[in-house]
């Protein structure tokens, strides 16, 4: 698999709050995105949640919800989210730079999964935690949301 713009793409990148889905299945396996391999988007190429930035007046959960009827296809009820992890951002540059990144956890029912069209990206895939966290190219942010996800058990 290429990541030929990770490196290479000198376009302006949006520094915005964003949400991300950490969507599971029945057997605990996540439900993945590999990301286009074009510019102008944050790790071009990689693998990561679903989810995208938060729009002006939209919530977390209004924008993760959105972002999955757009991305997969599938209207989950905001109800059915829990907050796992909110993690802040500020860039030392720049005063004005303080973003968030929310990601909710939701576990799908077979009939969920049966009914997910990908939208946007260039691939989907469930994986289990030590394939995702050990064999795929993953953006950063999402790593560590997926690994603590993963690891919720041990962390104190």
């Amino acid at each position: 698999m290429s990541r030929t713009h990770f490196l290479t793409d000198a376009s302006e990148l949006e520094f915005a709050s964003a949400s991300a889905a950490i969507l599971l299945d029945d057997a605990g396996r996540y439900l993945l995105q590999r990301r286009d391999d074009i510019p102008r988007i944050w790790y071009p190429g990689h693998w990561g949640l679903f989810g995208g930035a938060i729009e002006p007046g939209e919530s977390a959960l209004d924008a993760m919800v959105r972002e999955l009827a757009e991305e997969i296809g599938i209207e989950i009820p905001a109800a059915r989210f829990e907050l796992f992890l909110r993690q802040d951002f500020a860039l030392g540059w720049r005063d004005d730079a303080r973003r968030e990144r929310h990601f909710f956890s939701a576990v799908l029912a077979p009939e969920e999964i049966a009914r997910l069209t990908l939208g946007e990206g260039a691939e989907m895939r469930w994986v289990t935690g030590e394939e995702a966290l050990g064999e795929l190219p993953l953006a950063p942010y999402d790593s560590f949301g997926l690994f603590l996800h993963h690891a919720r058990r041990r962390v104190r």
